[in-house]
């Protein structure tokens, strides 16, 4: 046995060092996972205009299915949940709501483009929530995103039939972009506390569940439901949520935070990819490029912040 070993062993180091092989293998599928985890996402914009219930029954049942799922699916969603984690978890239940009522005014793509901007919010709040000062890098992403959120309320966009009120819908996903600011400083000052890593996922399910509370007034009454709308809403719930963030809780273990990033940023690229494939939406050409100076202030901010540890 101990023969065997040792030429176990050698072979390895024949190869380069232990375990090198495994390492990449490993981090290669949690790749995969994070991948995985930024398409389902990404769809979430073509699902919510392809039912005919209301933005609010959308939000209330999408949230209340994906409670249930993420507390079945992740052990980590069922612990710590305390009066902190539900102050944060209110402010994702409030993001969650908001991007719904977005998405079914104004175009998917300036929903999730609108919504992304939530770094702005961040950092102008970050000296207040979490004793963070405005940095001279800072000062340019706050400008770039300020021009990528004009872009979206120059000139007036025309109606579709699945953006009904463009202006609306705009106002919408920049609120909800600031309430997921509010989250991502919440989860920051969670983790201060909880050591484990499992605030995020308890904040995910905590929130979800408030949505659910919160939206379920203005969803009542509800009407019959079609089995074609029971099944997108059972799919927003359970998998475009729930699986979802099974899929990035396994990825984030093994992948560095900056390409972690970017890889979920897939989501903001492919959100309105899926609307114009299942919806014909086109968003303008003002919009379009408010999102592309978002996207890439992102990622260059993530970038640096990276490099400075």
């Amino acid at each position: 046995m101990r023969s065997s070993r040792r030429q176990l062993g050698n072979g390895r180091e024949s190869h380069g060092q232990p375990g090198v092989g495994l390492s990449g293998a490993i981090r290669a599928v949690s790749r995969l996972w994070l991948i995985a985890a930024a398409v389902l996402f990404s769809t979430g914009g073509a699902a919510i205009k392809a039912v005919s219930v209301t933005a609010w029954q959308v939000a209330s049942f999408r949230s209340g299915l994906a409670a249930l799922a993420l507390f079945l699916l992740l052990p980590e969603a069922r612990r710590g949940w305390n009066r902190k984690a539900a102050v944060v978890g209110l402010a994702y239940a409030v993001m969650l709501i908001l991007f719904v009522l977005a998405t079914r005014t104004t175009t998917a793509a300036n929903a999730i483009f609108l919504q992304s901007t939530s770094p702005l919010y961040l950092i102008l709040l970050g000296p207040w929530l979490l004793r963070e000062p405005i940095r001279r890098g800072d000062i340019l992403l706050i400008l770039a995103l300020g021009l990528g959120i004009g872009l979206f309320f120059i000139g007036a966009e025309k109606p579709l039939a699945t953006a009904p009120n463009p202006f609306l819908g705009n106002i919408l996903a920049a609120a909800s972009g600031v309430a997921w600011a509010l989250t991502i400083g919440g989860l920051r000052w969670l983790a201060r506390e909880r050591k484990d890593g499992g605030a995020a996922m308890t904040t995910v399910a905590i929130g979800n569940a408030l949505a659910f509370v919160l939206a379920l007034p203005m969803a009542l009454p509800l009407e019959p439901v079609s089995l074609r709308d029971a099944a997108v809403l059972a799919y927003l719930g359970v998998f475009q949520i729930g699986l979802a963030y099974v899929c990035l809780t396994r990825g984030l273990r093994r992948v560095p935070a900056f390409e972690a990033s970017t890889i979920v940023l897939l989501e903001t690229a492919l959100n309105p990819c899926w609307a114009w494939l299942v919806h014909g939406e086109k968003p303008g050409r003002l919009a379009l490029a408010g999102g592309a100076v978002i996207v890439a202030a992102t990622v260059v901010n993530t970038w640096w912040r990276t490099r400075r540890g």
